[in-house]
C-alpha cells in the first residue's frame, strides 16, 4: 500500500508556521508524501509564502503542491514557486513528478486548474470574447492536465489540483458558486476523455463526449483538489475515478491520509 497524506486551503498567514509545523513533522511517520491542494497562502505575498515555506521545506518525506487561487492574488507567483522549490517542495503546474516508493512508483500530475463549471451548465461557445477567454483557459489547464498524466509512466497515478474536477465533491456550497469552484473539463483530463473548448454541446454528466472512447492510457486511482470550503470529502468523476476534496475545513484535520490503491482514509 502507498499512504498519501494530503490538505488544501491553509490560507497561511504570519504565525501558521510557529503553530502548524509540530503537526507536520509527524506526517512522515503516517504517510510517504504530501500533497498540498492550493490556497497555501492566504494573500499570495511573499511573507506568506516564507510562512508556507518555513511550515514544509525540510519535512522528512516528499512534499509536491499546487498553488491555488490565493497563491496568485499578487502576481507573484513565480516568485512563491521559486521559494517552494528552494525550501524542498516540488510545485506542479502542467507538469508531473514521480515519487519512488517501498511499494511502487507514484506518479502525480498537477495544475492549479480553474472554473468553467460543469456538464449541462457551461459556458457556452455563442459569447462575448471575454467569456471566451474564461473557457479557453480552463480548457488549456485541464489539457495540461491530461498531457502531464499521459507522460506518467508509473503503478499509481495521482492527479492534484486546487479547483475540482467533479460537482460530487461541491455539495454544501452555493449552486451559484460552481461554475467559479472546479470544471468538468478537468475530470474528463483525469478520466482520459479529450479536452477542447468549445465542446460537443450533448455531453451531460456521467457520459463520455459522444464518439470519444476513454483512453486507456491509464487509469488515476486517485484524484485531489481543495478550494471548496463547504463541499463534501468524497466523491467521483463520471468514469468513477474516486476524488477527494482535501480543504482544511472538510477534512476537520491539519491533514488527511489515503491508503492506496484502495484509497481509503486512514487518518
Amino acid at each position: 500500500m502507498v499512504r498519501i497524506a494530503a490538505v488544501g486551503d491553509l490560507h497561511a498567514r504570519p504565525g501558521t508556521a510557529a503553530r502548524l509545523r509540530p503537526e507536520y513533522q509527524r506526517v512522515a511517520e503516517v504517510a510517504d508524501l504530501l500533497l498540498l491542494a492550493g490556497d497555501l497562502t492566504q494573500d499570495g505575498g511573499t511573507d506568506s509564502a516564507a510562512e508556507v515555506c518555513d511550515l514544509f521545506g525540510g519535512l522528512d518525506l516528499p512534499v509536491i503542491a499546487v498553488l491555488g487561487n490565493h497563491d496568485y492574488a499578487r502576481g507573484e507567483e513565480t516568485t512563491f514557486t521559486e521559494m517552494l522549490t528552494d525550501a524542498g517542495v516540488t510545485v506542479l503546474e502542467g507538469t508531473a513528478t514521480v515519487v519512488d516508493t517501498a511499494q511502487g512508483r507514484v506518479g502525480i500530475a498537477g495544475v492549479k486548474g480553474f472554473g468553467g463549471g460543469f456538464a449541462g451548465r457551461t459556458i457556452a461557445k455563442h459569447c462575448e470574447p471575454e467569456m471566451k477567454v474564461f473557457g479557453r483557459h480552463g480548457a488549456a489547464t485541464a489539457q495540461a492536465l491530461g498531457h502531464a498524466l499521459d507522460d506518467l509512466d508509473v503503478d499509481l497515478h495521482v492527479a492534484l489540483t486546487h479547483y475540482a474536477p467533479t460537482r460530487t465533491t461541491l455539495v454544501g456550497e452555493p449552486l451559484e458558486l460552481y461554475p467559479f469552484l472546479g470544471s468538468h473539463l478537468l475530470g474528463a483530463a483525469i478520466d482520459g476523455e479529450p479536452v477542447s473548448w468549445p465542446e460537443q454541446e450533448n455531453r451531460t454528466e456521467g457520459l463520455p463526449l459522444t464518439g470519444m472512447a476513454p483512453s486507456e492510457r491509464r487509469q488515476v486511482k486517485l484524484a485531489l483538489h481543495g478550494h471548496a470550503h463547504y463541499g463534501t470529502e468524497a466523491g467521483a468523476t463520471p468514469a468513477g475515478t474516486e476524488v477527494r476534496n482535501v480543504a482544511a475545513p472538510v477534512i476537520g484535520a491539519p491533514f488527511a491520509v489515503y491508503r492506496l490503491p484502495e484509497v481509503i482514509r486512514i487518518g
